[in-house]
């Protein structure tokens, strides 16, 4: 009777874990499928595949294209072909740039590795691309030795201007050093004290162009080994603005710089004046030639389609004679020691002045179209600033935001000098969705299985070792943990603020407060604390796989050596502490790095997990050196100690040996199993994971999700199911079942034999019917007895 009971308690068990596995695994092939579908019934973009050609990309509605290329789909091009002069070669050069020649000074040479020649392409007032002649340098001239002759530049401006010129065009070997020896150079030579000639000056703006063609840490880098009174990039910048109002009715539109000059007549100078200055929108990242255009006697700004920026100059000084307009495609010569940029978008500069800058009455309005990626940012606020010249960073004072439309950002400002608009933006993150059925459904049955786990784990340690015991209670209890913040923690609650804030996109045009930088995260402290308790319980859970590796080497292994002093102690510590400290170094150092900005550099934005660095770069990511790298190693350990207990003790068949010889090959499939899931051999999957083909790479995720969140099940089943001491107590508590549910069927027949007595005892009271019944008074006592009986073996029961 006994095995069969036992017997229907293994079906039934196997029924039960038999139907888990189809679900999960129908759930997990339903999803790859639908993953599948879903992806190749994307519909395809509005803007066909190869649109925009020649390396254009398509952005904010239009093509972008590389500088060699302009037009519609970045069909026409915008440069001069290769050609050679004597024995010189130069490559394509883009128009209104110089281009370098191949050949290069020798290394014998100061100015060695620099090239030794340039030339430039121009565009003539008819339309036409031709190249100008070629420019020699002296390869034993550096920009340091060019500073050292400022002195000269009354009689030699054009020579200094030209070989400036050569030493920066190639932006690619320009040091720090070597962009303060160029402004300084090219600051001297705007400066009218030194009477330099117009086309040095004309040759000087180009300089200035190549320079900010430089990376962004050189000139930061330039700032910093600058020191507080060196006025550098502030002279460059004030002597371009003298430069501007001083040069007539003049237009130099360099690819980063642009200037532009009008000078008034006598008769108009007692009226009012106003001027706008326009820069239309093109093809590329850079200015060029007809993209500027300055009008006179207009009364307001008048942005259409085609503007990116335009500038209103109103001023009613009576001696005014001339005014002008320098627009710097980005900010490199103003480095601000308040407001960081972090992203790529260049913030355009642009300086309006009059020949009287210190006249009364002068003001300015100014438009600007903001220019980003509108798939990832989304504009948050801006800032109206000018330049200050004291302080030699960006101040608000005197300007005051105008308001603001879907396309533009207007600003006033009650003088004039070096304008700018900060802006700060949002990045628009990717949120996932909420867990799928397959996550849900396989962390559910984990976190009930490691719970009743546990349970059993602690109800019978008395009839187990305590060694064992423990190590597989604490792995469960961090694996049910770490299941717990998963499911219930692993959102970002700003997925949510996101969809409320969805229908507010214009930017903040209240008060005009400074900006500090670039980009504006929402502090998410919250999500920060989740993302490092999973970060530690997950260490944990690996590092317990790891101790019971250990635990089942030294006990199945080295059999005949005993187990260390405070082997228990030992392992608690190292399972529970070292975790901590990882987590903590971590922590700290990335704190220290990035300062109040650390919260991001540790976490993601999308998810309360590890981030990865900012350019997707897994080498600098906290993912990898505290994270990945650790569970590796554990895992390498794992999977070595596994092999050997597989082929030395489970699959090892010792002929001599009955107990090896009696051993079932479906026993040894579940005791390879039983290891497999406590040393978390199924997370190697997670590396499969990092394969570039999608589909392969999705069908990897859920045979990951599959394994993974059903861990926990998985072990309930292995180490709580399987074991006899469940089987006897599942099998007792069956059989109680079993019992009382016979009691339940007695009781009808109890209560129809009371029945029965009392009816008895009411007929008895006639005495017509007395000796009627009078024969059944005997068996009626034996029937009330013994129902009197049974009724207090019941009760004592």
């Amino acid at each position: 009777m006994a095995s069969c009971r036992a017997c229907d308690l293994r079906v039934l068990t196997a029924i039960v874990c038999g139907l888990l596995t189809t679900i999960v695994l129908g759930l997990g092939i339903w999803m790859t499928v639908l993953k599948i579908q879903r992806g190749k019934s994307t519909s395809s973009p509005s803007i066909p595949v190869g649109f925009c050609r020649n390396g254009g990309t398509w952005e904010n509605g239009r093509c972008i294209c590389p500088e060699l290329w302009k037009g519609r789909r970045c069909t026409i091009a915008n440069f001069c072909e290769k050609s050679t002069y004597e024995n010189l070669t130069f490559d394509k050069i883009p128009v209104g740039k110089y281009g370098s020649s191949q050949q290069r000074c020798d290394k014998d040479t100061l100015n060695a590795g620099n090239p030794i020649a340039t030339r430039l392409c121009n565009i003539t007032i008819y339309g036409e691309i031709e190249l100008q002649n070629v420019t020699k340098g002296n390869c034993n001239e550096t920009l340091e030795t060019l500073e050292k002759q400022i002195v000269n530049i009354s009689t030699q401006s054009l020579n200094i201007s030209t070989e400036a010129q050569i030493l920066t065009s190639d932006v690619d070997r320009i040091t720090p050093e070597g962009i303060i020896s160029a402004t300084r150079v090219v600051g001297q030579i705007f400066n009218s004290s030194r009477n330099a000639l117009p086309e040095a000056k004309v040759i000087a703006v180009t300089t200035v162009s190549q320079l900010l063609d430089a990376g962004e840490e050189v000139f930061q880098e330039a700032a910093a080994t600058a020191s507080d009174n060196d006025d550098t990039f502030t002279t460059l910048i004030k002597q371009m603005e003298i430069y501007s109002t001083s040069s007539g009715n003049l237009s130099v539109v360099k690819p980063n710089v642009a200037v532009e000059s009008m000078a008034f007549s006598s008769e108009s100078t007692m009226e009012s004046l106003n001027v706008r200055f326009s820069v239309k929108k093109g093809t590329s990242d850079y200015l060029l030639p007809g993209s500027t255009a300055v009008e006179r006697d207009v009364d307001k700004l008048n942005p259409d389609g085609e503007t990116e920026l335009q500038i209103l100059l109103s001023t009613s000084k009576s001696n005014t004679t001339a005014c002008g307009f320098v627009v710097y495609q980005n900010n490199k010569l103003f480095q601000s020691k308040s407001f960081k940029a972090k992203s790529n978008f260049s913030q355009k500069v642009i300086s309006s002045s009059t020949d009287k800058n210190n006249s009364q009455g002068a003001s300015v309005d100014i438009v600007l179209k903001p220019k980003y990626d509108l798939k990832e940012f989304q504009l948050h606020s801006y800032a109206c600033v000018y330049w200050n010249l004291l302080t030699k960073d960006w101040d608000t004072d005197g300007c005051h935001k105008n308001g603001s439309t879907d396309e533009f950002l207007y600003c006033h400002c009650n003088h004039t000098t070096n304008f700018a608009v900060l802006m700060s933006f949002k990045k628009k993150y990717k949120y996932p969705e909420s867990l799928n059925t397959l996550s849900s459904v396989g962390c559910a049955l984990s976190i009930t299985g490691l719970a009743l786990t546990i349970i059993f784990q602690i109800v019978t340690r008395n009839v187990r070792k305590t060694s064992v015991t423990w190590v597989l209670v604490s792995l469960c209890t961090s694996m049910l943990i770490f299941n717990l913040l998963f499911v219930f923690g692993i959102e970002n609650s700003n997925k949510n603020l996101k969809k409320s804030n969805s229908s507010t996109n214009k930017p903040d045009s209240g008060r005009n407060e400074m900006l500090m930088q670039d980009t504006v995260d929402i502090q998410n402290p919250t999500c920060t604390v989740v993302a490092a308790f999973l970060h530690y319980f997950l260490l944990v859970t690996f590092t317990w796989t790891g101790l019971s590796a250990a635990q089942l080497y030294f006990l199945l292994i080295r059999t005949m050596k005993p187990l260390p002093q405070h082997f228990i102690l030992f392992i608690s510590l190292i399972g529970w502490g070292v975790p901590a400290v990882v987590v903590v170094v971590t922590v700290g150092i990335i704190f220290s790095q990035r300062g109040s900005q650390w919260e991001l550099a540790y976490r993601q934005e999308e998810i309360c997990w590890l981030a990865v660095s900012e350019n997707n770069s897994l080498i600098t990511s906290p993912l990898l050196w505290s994270f990945m790298i650790p569970i590796t190693i554990i895992l390498i350990n794992n999977i070595v100690i596994f092999i050997i207990i597989i082929v030395k003790v489970i699959w090892n068949t010792n002929q001599n040996l009955t107990s090896t010889k009696k051993v079932s090959s479906l026993k040894k499939i579940l005791s390879t199993l039983s290891i497999t899931v406590v040393f978390g051999v199924t997370w190697i999957l997670a590396y499969f994971m990092l394969i570039g083909n999608d589909d392969i790479r999705h069908i990897f995720n859920y045979m990951f999700c599959l394994f993974n969140t059903t861990q926990g099940l998985q072990i309930f089943i292995l180490y709580t199911v399987k074991t006899k001491i469940f089987q006897r107590e599942v099998s007792k508590m069956l059989k109680s079942l079993s019992q009382s549910k016979g009691r339940v069927r007695l009781l009808p027949s109890v209560a129809c034999l009371r029945l029965r007595v009392r009816m008895y005892n009411m007929l008895r009271s006639f005495p017509a019917l007395s000796e009627r019944f009078r024969l059944l008074e005997t068996s009626v006592i034996v029937e009330e007895t013994t129902f009197s009986e049974s009724d207090q073996a019941d009760s004592s029961i």
